[in-house]
């Protein structure tokens, strides 16, 4: 890799620090293939990115960042799994690391948040960002459908007492 590469390489890792919501910090103890190619399935499915970088660029590359405090994570095999989703990247590490005992989560940032291990476990069971808006998309329609049934409910009694009334007349 020459030094333009490497400055290109540094440049994007730079934009990813300033665009993402959430950086997680995996360490690869022997992936397979096919196990690093399902992660990085995973992880586009979920909206997240996973990248292999070299640890003297991504710590170039996270200076004069909010995630300039994960430099001391940066050791050994590592990698990066970033998300604008705060949620996103973290829950499918998470579930990715209880498959297999070649991958590990070394810890993370949530913008200036150093978090640890478990901090990263905490993250990954929140619901996400789609989840979360679904959420309040149902919590605003269910006052509205409430009002509806209250409206269409004298009228609905009306119905059935008249006809209570016709069938009592028949029998």
């Amino acid at each position: 890799m020459d030094r333009a590469q490497k400055a290109e390489q540094v440049a994007e890792l730079k934009q990813t620090f300033n665009e993402t919501a959430v950086v997680v910090i995996t360490r690869n103890l022997g992936l397979s293939v096919s196990q690093s190619t399902d992660l990085r399935n995973r992880m586009r499915d979920a909206g997240a990115r996973f990248k292999v970088a070299k640890n003297t660029l991504a710590l170039i590359a996270v200076e004069g960042t909010t995630y300039a405090p994960i430099s001391d994570m940066l050791t050994g095999p590592t990698a990066l799994a970033t998300s604008p989703d705060p949620v996103a990247a973290a829950k499918v590490a998470v579930d990715f690391a209880k498959t297999t005992d070649r991958f590990e989560i070394v810890g993370g940032a949530m913008g200036d948040t150093v978090l640890d291990v478990n901090g990263v476990k905490a993250l990954a069971e929140l619901p996400s960002l789609d989840e979360l808006r679904a959420t309040i998309v149902g919590l605003i329609q269910a006052p509205a459908s409430k009002i509806a049934r209250t409206i269409n409910e004298p009228a609905a009694q009306l119905a059935r007492v008249f006809g209570a009334y016709a069938a009592k007349e028949n029998a």
